[in-house]
């Protein structure tokens, strides 16, 4: 199966950027759906910003990116990287949150999430989910 990865960025908004039981709703939202769909994923939320990486087929990847942009939970989406991929960096999570590591971090050198590119986004979301259990 032809696999899609899609990075993005985007601010927060309101009590999605501090609340931790509005990321805990969108956590779970996004769990039920992602299992439904085949999508697998990481999110982090840092200093007011959301960066998740999502992955699956082409077509699923491209519809909740499309809800995505809807949801008001968030603004100024803004996506990283858009690409085919041989095999899922987050196939042990239908999705699942992140924090900020110290090995993450080091990779920010010092900037926001708002200031990554592609290749330093991937990164710094595999470094911290390196920190995870996967799951039994």
């Amino acid at each position: 199966m032809l696999l899609h990865r899609a990075i993005y960025v985007s601010d927060a908004v309101g009590d999605a950027a501090t609340s931790l039981l509005v990321l805990v709703e969108i956590l779970g939202g996004a769990e039920r759906n992602n299992r439904r769909d085949g999508l697998t994923g990481v999110l982090m939320r840092h200093d007011g910003r959301f960066l998740q990486a999502i992955e699956g087929r082409r077509d699923d990847v491209d519809r909740l990116m499309g809800r995505l942009r809807a949801d008001p939970r968030h603004e100024n989406l803004r996506l990283l990287s858009d690409t085919d991929v041989s095999c899922r960096l987050f196939g042990d999570w239908p999705m699942t949150l992140a924090e900020l590591t110290p090995a993450a971090g080091r990779l920010l050198n010092g900037g926001g999430l708002d200031q990554l590119g592609p290749d330093r986004a991937e990164a710094v979301l595999i470094a911290a989910a390196e920190a995870l259990p996967v799951p039994a």
